[in-house]
């Protein structure tokens, strides 16, 4: 009975959210993250104990609203992301313009690209910028619980146009699926700041010892197609996107050029993340 209510708050999610008037849902979703930061729920604590780790012990408590804050938004126009247009999708995502060209001619020269990234702003909105773009993009999704979450999260991101592998459970190992993608001038979409598998490589990340994924250096030294890490962020209308170009070691044994690469994404991302910490939605344990 509690997965069907969960799946069934998920579903009424993507079908009431969608048709209110826009300024009802931010209105909505923006009481919602109040409430939750008065009720200083495990969530709210986890979120302030990670964002005290970025900006300091003396950080203002507003920051810890702000992040639900933006959080909130994400979910508010995750629901209404499957009614938007091309259009739409092009208009509400702005990547600052060195960055877009970086892009653009990765794309061209054919080889793919990978684009790794924390959990900041709406990585949906990003990936349906670029398909909207005719660029084919593949990304990796976490599964679930309950199993109809995870598969209403598997047709709302197809339905944007990505094509998506599940972490665990698949036909194939999802890198060597994404290897094949990034030879046919795939780009592929990874979330890379949190470590699902309790096996990742550990870095140093704002002062202290966390694990991160390795699956995005291990892709780009396969491969050899250029990878960068991404930073998102929130202004009052529309998601906005910078690259950092990342350059994994030619040399030396796997293990440590993949440690090398996974700890410059590291410290990619803190880049980011310092600049806009309030849109980095991350209300898990991280460090170790």
């Amino acid at each position: 009975m509690k997965d069907r209510l969960i799946e069934f708050g998920y579903a009424a999610g993507w079908r009431v959210v969608r048709a209110l008037p826009l300024p009802v849902a931010r209105a909505l979703f923006r009481t919602v993250a109040d409430r939750a930061y008065r009720s200083n729920g495990p969530a709210t604590q986890r979120l302030r104990r990670n964002l005290r780790q970025v900006a300091g012990a003396d950080m203002p408590d507003t920051l810890v609203r702000d992040g639900l804050r933006s959080y909130a938004r994400y979910w508010m126009e995750a629901f209404r992301l499957p009614s938007q247009t091309r259009r739409q999708f092009l208009d509400g995502f702005f990547m600052v313009p060195e960055s877009y060209q970086q892009l653009k001619k990765a794309v061209a020269d054919g080889r793919g690209v990978i684009l790794a990234l924390p959990h900041v702003a709406n990585w949906d909105v990003a990936g349906a910028w670029v398909v909207s773009h005719d660029w084919p993009m593949i990304t990796v999704a976490e599964r679930l619980k309950p199993e109809g979450v995870f598969e209403a999260f598997l047709e709302y991101r197809e339905k944007l146009g990505m094509k998506v592998l599940p972490l665990t459970g698949g036909e194939r190992p999802p890198l060597d699926v994404l290897g094949e993608h990034l030879e046919k001038g795939w780009v592929v979409a990874l979330l890379g700041d949190r470590d699902l598998s309790r096996s990742g490589v550990e870095v140093e990340f704002f002062g202290g010892r966390t694990r991160m994924p390795g699956g995005p250096a291990i892709l780009a030294i396969r491969t050899g197609a250029p990878i960068f890490a991404v930073d998102l962020w929130f202004d009052e209308k529309r998601t906005m996107a910078r690259m950092r170009p990342i350059t994994p070691p030619v040399s030396g044994p796997l293990d440590e050029r993949v440690k090398s690469t996974t700890q410059q994404l590291a410290d990619a991302y803190a880049a980011g993340i310092a600049d806009h910490p309030q849109d980095w939605h991350m209300l898990q344990k991280l460090w170790l």
